[in-house]
């Protein structure tokens, strides 16, 4: 497997989980500036999006979007349990924590970082995350992870989007349950594996 990926974007958690899945895969970063690839190619003839991630297999074949990714890798190998057994309660509770993460958190990122954000929306999306981390420290107290007592790849994708608050200015330290939470993610050799490959390890750890 090839994972297209552009460092410390959605991509790194799709990088964190294949690690922790014990995979074998290559890398290769993209630039979403001019669409091309480390490697030379166009991205856009892999995945017509233009973003990342984008896991490509050996027959030539793609997925993308992160939550589907994530979870094709967590079944690689299930023993791990990196996603609860399809069909528990518990896998509908990781796809609920992916889905809310990818619309309630990740998209509310994307405007601030875009460089024709107006004041009136950078206001409006800081707002609308302030309400969705008010909401998580409270869901994260007494809890080491996201589902159960185990990590899973919601946690892997959570870490990741955490990360863009010191990118943009946006100060998590008001939530210290959250901190303790990244630091513990951080903590994972895998992850530190993945942000030391992706030259992010000062920056995210």
């Amino acid at each position: 497997m090839k994972l297209y990926y552009s460092p410390g974007a959605c991509s790194l958690a799709a990088h964190i989980s294949l690690r922790e899945a014990g995979l074998s895969f290559e890398l290769d970063k993209v630039d979403l500036a001019s669409r091309r690839t480390a490697s030379g190619g166009d991205y856009l003839s892999i995945n017509s999006k233009g973003y990342v991630p984008a896991l490509q297999f050996a027959d030539g074949s793609v997925l993308t979007e992160g939550p589907a990714i994530l979870q094709y890798i967590a079944d690689q190998n299930p023993g791990l349990r990196l996603a609860p057994p399809v069909g528990s309660r518990e896998r509908y509770q990781l796809q609920a924590w992916l889905n809310f993460i990818s619309t309630e958190l990740h998209k509310q990122y994307s405007p601030l970082f875009n460089p024709a954000c107006t004041a009136e929306q950078r206001q409006a999306a800081t707002a609308a995350l302030e309400r969705r981390y008010l909401w998580l420290a409270d869901e994260l107290r007494g809890s080491a992870y996201l589902v159960g007592d185990r990590f899973t790849v919601a946690d892997a994708y959570l870490f990741t989007v955490n990360g863009w608050g010191a990118f943009i200015g946006f100060d998590l330290g008001r939530w210290p349950v959250i901190g303790e939470y990244q630091q513990r993610i951080a903590a994972r050799p895998a992850v530190q594996a993945a942000l030391r490959a992706e030259g992010l390890l000062k920056d995210m750890a």
